[in-house]
């Protein structure tokens, strides 16, 4: 193409929404020539409360300063129920020449979209459906790389093995009691001693405060170190230096994130769960990426999981059919 594609990678603004949408944009770039930029929806009042359905006229309701109006970016990349309202629209508004692609599953008409980006334990399908195990993401090797030399001198001196552990909390499905985060803390402490490694610790904003506590205190004298969510978070450095890779098994982004790294993946037992999360973790064990922990660091051969670029590659093809 002789110009760069536009790309906006929509979201909430949410961790969960705007990693993936930003990662799948990103991904399209590095195949084609683009500008990426983001954009976070903000409604007025309580309208992002409403369903998609009861906001017939989204453009009119949004929060000031969001940047989302005319013109219409080539390629229009959302994640998260918040961006419905003005996906469901985006083809007609942009006179067909927006690409638009949605990422997880809409629960909203599927003919709207030229392409849903759905995690296979959704299991949706149609013609413009694309399944993906877990979810798109902005981990490189490149990126990887860049992180590792700029935290060198916190993670090399560390004692090998060397795991990076990615606690959760509580959502929809899982929950993380001080009862489960005590045995977790005893297993994950017996573990890294016994090998002779190390272990270094990020929190998302999820984990509860006791359970968070909890491990802290039971890990914190093990060789390593504790994010304490002071200043930059050092989890690309973590993904990058680490030799085994620990996480609960309530965040799909998080799993997906540490089995594109080619690192084994161990996936940590939550409080509850449900079908979904039980197909995604029976997905990572099949492809061989990943095993649950029993009570070891187990440093088995796996390979790269590349999803996102396939995803790319899909939102690449289908514009070499668009009008120019």
């Amino acid at each position: 193409m002789a110009n760069p594609l536009s790309i906006w990678a929509v979201s909430d603004d949410k961790a969960g929404n705007a990693g993936p949408a930003l990662g799948l944009a990103e991904a399209v770039a590095r195949l084609t020539p683009a500008q990426v930029s983001g954009r976070t929806v903000r409604w007025k009042g309580r309208i992002g409360r409403l369903p998609w359905f009861l906001n017939p006229f989204p453009l009119t309701v949004l929060a000031g300063g969001t940047g989302i109006g005319p013109p219409w970016p080539d390629v229009w990349i959302a994640a998260g129920r918040a961006t419905l309202p003005l996906s469901l629209h985006l083809r007609r508004w942009s006179g067909g020449r927006t690409l638009v692609v949605q990422i997880q599953n809409p629960r909203a008409p599927r003919a709207a979209f030229d392409l849903i980006v759905a995690p296979r334990h959704d299991e949706i399908a149609g013609p413009n459906v694309l399944s993906i195990t877990g979810s798109p993401h902005r981990i490189t090797p490149e990126r990887l790389a860049e992180a590792n030399a700029r935290y060198a001198s916190l993670t090399y001196p560390l004692p090998r093995p060397r795991a990076a552990l990615l606690v959760g909390g509580r959502s929809k499905a899982h929950d993380l009691s001080d009862a489960r985060a005590r045995t977790l803390a005893a297993n994950l402490r017996r573990a890294v001693l016994e090998s002779g490694g190390s272990l270094m610790t990020t929190f998302s904003r999820r984990t509860p405060d006791s359970a968070r506590r909890i491990l802290t205190e039971a890990l914190a004298d093990l060789p390593g170190f504790i994010w304490d969510g002071e200043g930059e978070n050092p989890y690309f450095a973590m993904l990058a230096a680490a030799d085994v890779v620990l996480v609960t098994e309530d965040s799909a982004n998080m799993t997906t994130e540490a089995a594109a790294t080619g690192r084994p993946v161990l996936i940590l037992p939550m409080d509850g769960g449900s079908a979904k999360f039980a197909r995604l973790k029976a997905d990572l064990i099949t492809r061989g990426v990943a095993r649950a922990f029993e009570g070891r660091l187990d440093l088995f051969a796996a390979a790269p999981l590349d999803e996102t670029r396939r995803a790319a590659r899909a939102v690449v093809d289908l514009l070499k059919d668009r009008p120019t």
